[in-house]
């Protein structure tokens, strides 16, 4: 069993930055593929990056936000620059390992206009 508690989120104006982490539980973290997605209301949850054997971005992010890891520290990181009043979402962390999978209970990211 995997606990991941994400933290984090918050309100930003358009054009700022946050930072996300998920601190992970109950497995060897540097085994797991890690990723974070985000749901809006009304849309489906969607992937904004992963990392494990690679690192992959969805495009709308490509060049705004940076998935990193500290192993040592069990946790991901998602830092978020240039954000957009679309960013907006609850941002979910997710933990891959086989065909074990686990989601944190989401951090709501709004961003203003």
């Amino acid at each position: 069993q995997v606990h991941l508690v994400e933290s984090g989120g918050g309100l930003v104006q358009a054009g700022g930055s946050l930072g996300l982490s998920c601190v992970a539980s109950g497995s060897i973290f540097g085994l797991n593929t890690m990723g974070w997605y985000r749901q809006a209301p009304g849309k489906q949850r969607e992937l904004v990056a992963v990392i494990g054997g690679r690192t992959i971005y969805a495009d709308s992010v490509k060049g705004r936000f940076t998935i990193s890891r500290d192993n040592a520290k069990n946790t991901v990181y998602l830092q978020m620059n240039s954000l957009k009043p679309e960013d907006t979402a609850v941002y979910y962390c997710k933990s891959t390992l086989g065909s074990k999978v686990y989601w944190g209970q989401g951090t709501q990211v709004t961003v203003s206009s």
